[in-house]
Formats: structure tokens, C-alpha cells, sequence
């Protein structure tokens, strides 16, 4: 029950991740970042790819993805359609990776040590959906706030 669930969430907010990106009418205002805001909407993007294709792709689907997080961060200038395909892309390797497991995998402890101790895969799963669904929200502001004509 809770696999569907989060399947449901991931897909839905990967779709809304593309809707974002795809709604900046500036992709040079994708890269954006003024005053106290650290990380642009093209980064954040970058980086929850990044985090759901290493811990979900590649620890649960086995994908092979080898994540280099400091480029998530540092990457500039990729074009909107490319970070479009990324996103696309990213929704089949995580509903793929979710239906090569159980609801029994759910209470078996995560491979990875990812926090200051060891949690069971369905604890790290509903935290990478919190943690897709923050940083959506972040993306949704730096869009409303810094995407406006000149």
C-alpha cells in the first residue's frame, strides 16, 4: 500500500518539477540566484535528480547512476528541455525501482547510511518524497520571485 502511495507522490511531483522548469520564461533566469537565495531553480532541479536516482535508482533499482552531488550544485546554463528530459527520465527509473520492491522491503533497513543512523527503506523512501516536495516549493518561489521581465 504505502509502495503505491509513494509511487503516486513521486510521479506526481516529478510531473510538477517539469512544470516548473518548463514555466520560467527565462532560462537564464533558470540559473538565477540574488541576495540570500544560495541555489537556483535549475540547480534544485539538478539536485533532486541527482538525490532520487542515487537513492532510489541505484540503491533499489540498481540502475548503476553514479551521483557527483557537488555538480548538482555547480552545473550552470543546461538547457530547459535537457533538464525536462532528466526529470522524464527519472520518473521511469524511480517508478521502476518501486516495483522491484515489497511492502515487506519496506521495513528492512536502507544499504546506505544516509543520516547519523541506519532507517528502514520505507522511512528513507517518505523522506525523499518531503524532501522532492521541499525543494518543489523552493523552485515554485525562486520562479514567482526572480523569472520576471527585465
Amino acid at each position: 500500500m504505502l509502495i503505491e502511495t509513494l509511487k503516486l507522490l513521486f510521479k506526481r511531483d516529478l510531473n510538477k518539477l517539469k512544470t516548473e522548469i518548463a514555466s520560467y520564461q527565462s532560462e537564464e533566469k533558470l540559473w538565477h540566484i540574488e541576495k540570500t537565495i544560495a541555489n537556483s531553480g535549475g540547480n534544485l532541479c539538478l539536485h533532486l535528480i541527482g538525490n532520487l536516482n542515487n537513492y532510489i535508482g541505484a540503491e533499489i533499482g540498481k540502475s548503476n547512476y553514479i551521483r557527483n552531488r557537488e555538480l548538482e550544485f555547480s552545473l550552470k546554463d543546461i538547457p530547459q528541455a535537457e533538464l525536462i528530459k532528466k526529470i522524464e527520465s527519472t520518473i521511469i527509473v524511480v517508478d521502476a525501482s518501486l516495483d522491484k520492491i515489497s511492502d515487506e522491503d519496506m521495513e528492512h533497513e536502507y544499504p546506505l547510511l544516509v543520516f547519523d543512523k541506519k532507517t528502514s527503506t520505507g522511512y528513507l523512501l517518505v523522506h525523499l518524497a518531503t524532501h522532492l516536495t521541499y525543494h518543489l516549493g523552493q523552485i515554485n518561489y525562486h520562479r514567482r520571485l526572480l523569472d520576471t521581465k527585465d
